[in-house]
């Protein structure tokens, strides 16, 4: 049985379903039980059109469950007036599909668990894992943020914008449990910008590749953190980051700038160089600008202050960090940072000891915690 066929038919299935007038939930027990199905019986009678085989078996489950329930007569009359269900329209249902569970009605967290189960094909037990959340947990999750998005219908355009918000959030989850939730964010937005013709679609394709290119020289064999200045870019994905920069080009050129774009310039900025001393800050901190004016983000605006202590000097990066609210999250790390390039060792370590205590990980605080140590402890003679 191949699993990667069945996961990658999923999404298109159930958005035909929707699309024919089932809701969401309903549609998504008819292709589980499709699915369930598909699993018995391929391997002894492999059909010749796997997904039209898919959609006529969950477009009948659905019926029964339909004509099983007498409170949806109503609704069993429409659906009898729909086409025939082994057609399988040459639409692309599975971008509709996107917009459906990027619904402005749900919560972040509820779109990117809807997100991974209907247009990635994950089952709840994996998204569970990944999350390290209980899997009775994330059903849950999922089947609240189902029986919201159950009455939407897919006949309106849908904003991308919002789409790539929950992709990013996916992508931002990086790798935790027993599924690599970055390099599926990377899967699913490869598939969206093959689908719309919009310049941030390509913009946020390229940031994931270019970020996740420098994946494997992140940590350290212990599993602590590996600063950006201190890894080693022989092991970055050399080809990764060349389609990155490709598709960073191809969206630039049509001179619709948006922020993935400029975050991915950035990066781009990062990985072309040869080495930490060589990174060409004062052009990072021109892309920063751009992405200060584009979102106005505090912590675009935090980031652009290191930039400038790297292009400016630490003084420079001090004075631009002084003008952000204190309790801006990594706000305190940087500033030791800052400190430390200006050889305050001392004011460099409290301030790294009080980052530690406000890290929002495992990783961060241990890296935060060495720094401390390392500039608390004796300088050789």
């Amino acid at each position: 049985m191949d699993e990667a066929l069945l996961r990658s038919l999923t999404p298109g299935v159930l958005a035909i379903l929707v699309r024919r007038g089932a809701d969401f939930a309903a549609a998504e027990d008819a292709v589980q039980d499709a699915l369930v199905e598909a699993v018995r019986v391929w391997p002894a009678e492999p059909p010749r059109d796997p997904k039209g085989w898919l959609v006529t078996v969950a477009w009948r489950r659905f019926l029964d469950a339909v004509r099983a329930d007498a409170a949806r007569r109503r609704r069993e009359d429409l659906v009898d007036e729909e086409p025939a269900a082994g057609a399988v329209p040459a639409a692309d249902d599975t971008l509709q599909l996107y917009f459906l569970c990027a619904h402005p009605s749900l919560t972040p967290s509820s779109a990117v668990a809807l997100t991974l189960r209907a247009v990635g094909g994950l089952t709840t037990r994996e998204i569970a894992r990944a999350y390290l959340v209980p899997e009775a947990t994330m059903a849950q999750r999922i089947s609240r943020a189902k029986r919201a998005v159950s009455g939407v219908r897919l006949d309106r355009p849908g904003d991308v914008a919002t789409v790539l918000r929950v992709l990013y959030l996916v992508f931002n989850e990086g790798y935790s449990g027993d599924l690599d939730l970055a390099a599926e964010a990377v899967r699913l937005t490869r598939q969206l910008a093959a689908r719309v013709d919009h310049p941030e679609a390509a913009g946020l394709l390229a940031l994931m590749l270019l970020h996740h290119a420098r994946r494997p020289a992140r940590t350290a064999p212990d599993g602590g953190l590996v600063p950006l200045a201190e890894q080693d870019r022989g092991r970055w994905d050399t080809g990764m980051i060349a389609e990155g920069v490709a598709i960073l080009q191809g969206a630039l050129v049509r001179d619709r700038l948006g922020e993935y774009q400029a975050q991915a310039a950035v990066a781009a900025l990062h990985a072309d160089a040869p080495s930490a001393e060589e990174t060409d800050w004062p052009q990072i901190v021109e892309w920063y600008d751009e992405l200060v004016r584009l979102t106005g983000s505090p912590v675009v605006r935090l980031n652009r202050a290191v930039a400038v202590g790297e292009a400016d000097g630490p003084r420079a990066g001090l004075a631009a960090l002084a003008e952000l609210d204190a309790a801006l999250p990594r706000r305190t790390a940087a500033e030791a940072y800052l400190h430390e390039r200006a050889g305050d060792r001392e004011t460099a370590a409290r301030l790294y000891a009080e980052a530690a205590h406000q890290a929002p990980n495992l990783a961060e605080r241990e890296h935060l915690t060495r720094s401390a140590a390392r500039l608390n402890a004796p300088r050789p003679r």
